[in-house]
């Protein structure tokens, strides 16, 4: 009977509404509310322009999650590489239908939205590798490299396609974040040293040929900030100084002078963990990242929990992604990495980076709901292997 199915179908959904783990929620919330404060702050006390879109795509963001939650688990293992292969026409069509903002190809405009396929790319590629690691019977085979050059093409294609945009930021943390995920499957550490070398060797050839002018000033920049204070290394030294500033509790809530007087570029966005430290301190700073450490934290001991072998993959990778945005995010305002256009995570202003944490959320939480589930490693439907 149709009406009964329905009312199975809906009293399922119920269910799952009622077990989802709201602790997650709750974390993510707090930390977009000072996300959302720092956003108004910046604006000078107004919601206008940062703080009220921010808030809807919050919004929109969390039913995002509960969406992503309640899907079938098994939905997602099926549709992995499809999803990965979207993303890759996706950055791909960036090269001629995307807008140009900032010196940078980046971004797709739907009317409504636009999306920054890049940052997309950091969590359909943990789809992709959890799928892949999902269906090998035994994983000690993993032992050889040979048996990882599938997993290193689909990070290589899409990570040199974002280079290309040219999104250095984006391209290194999908690089780091994967090659991670690859350590914890068992990638053998010769080849990470290998690959160091390479670099190395490789090195000058991508300073003379592949990089362009702005981002050899931002490495430059890096060593010696002073090199060129009033263009590429202003932005790290009014960074410094209004993290200084703040000391151990801050100058108050709307009272940041380097912020309010605008010395503090892109404020709203890349450096709004300098806005936070300027105006609540070393307390503040300790306190959001705190939080960011829960989470991570929280999500590894959801990897654990789970049975499935694609859960517990797919977990970890948004656990480590989570784990870079914040490390290089934090680190590049302070001056320990050179500064890239890397977002923190549902605090800096931006749709794209908060839809895509929210989906890499919503993923865990759904891993967590069907923690108890052991998903056969081969399946056949219209999504099958």
């Amino acid at each position: 009977m149709l009406s009964d199915k329905i009312l199975k179908f809906s009293a399922n959904i119920f269910d799952k509404l009622f077990y989802i783990n709201y602790f997650i929620l709750l974390l993510l919330t707090l930390i977009f509310s000072i996300g959302f404060a720092l956003l108004y702050s910046a604006a000078g006390g107004s919601m206008d322009p940062w703080a009220s879109k921010q808030l809807i795509r919050f919004i929109i963001s969390v039913l995002l999650f509960f969406i992503v939650t309640i899907i079938d688990i098994r939905f997602w293992l099926s549709a992995s590489y499809y999803i990965y292969f979207i993303s890759i026409l996706l950055l791909i069509a960036v090269n001629f239908i995307g807008n140009t903002g900032l010196g940078a190809q980046r971004w797709i405009n739907f009317g409504f939205f636009n999306l920054q396929p890049s940052e997309l790319m950091k969590f359909t590629i943990v789809l992709a590798l959890a799928k892949y690691f999902h269906a090998e019977k035994d994983l000690s085979f993993l032992g050889n490299i040979k048996n990882f050059i599938i997993p290193i093409l689909l990070i290589l294609i899409p990570a040199y396609i974002i280079f290309l945009q040219p999104d250095l930021g984006s391209s290194i943390i999908l690089i780091m974040a994967s090659l991670t995920i690859l350590f914890i499957v068992g990638l053998s550490i010769w080849f990470y040293l290998f690959s160091i070398i390479m670099t190395l060797i490789i090195a000058p050839f991508v300073w003379l040929h592949l990089l362009y002018d702005y981002q050899k000033d931002r490495i430059l920049t890096f060593i010696d900030p002073l090199r060129d204070p009033l263009g590429a290394g202003y932005h790290i030294i009014q960074s410094k100084i209004a993290l200084g500033s703040g000391g151990l509790f801050g100058k108050g809530f709307l009272n940041g002078s380097q912020s309010h007087l605008n010395f503090l570029p892109e404020m709203q966005t890349d450096f709004i963990f300098t806005l936070l430290a300027e105006e609540f301190g070393i307390l503040g700073s300790i306190i959001l990242l705190s939080l960011f450490i829960i989470l991570i934290i929280y999500t590894m001991i959801i990897s654990l929990l789970c049975k499935s072998r694609f859960s517990f993959f797919l977990v970890i990778g948004v656990a480590i992604n989570i784990f870079f945005y914040v490390f290089i995010n934090t680190a590049m305002v302070i001056g320990l990495v050179p500064v890239v256009g890397v977002p923190l995570p549902l605090v800096s202003y931006g749709g794209t980076s908060m839809i895509c944490v929210m989906f890499g959320m919503g993923l865990v939480s759904n891993a967590y709901l069907n923690r108890n589930l052991i998903i056969p490693r081969y399946k056949d439907g219209i999504f099958g292997w």
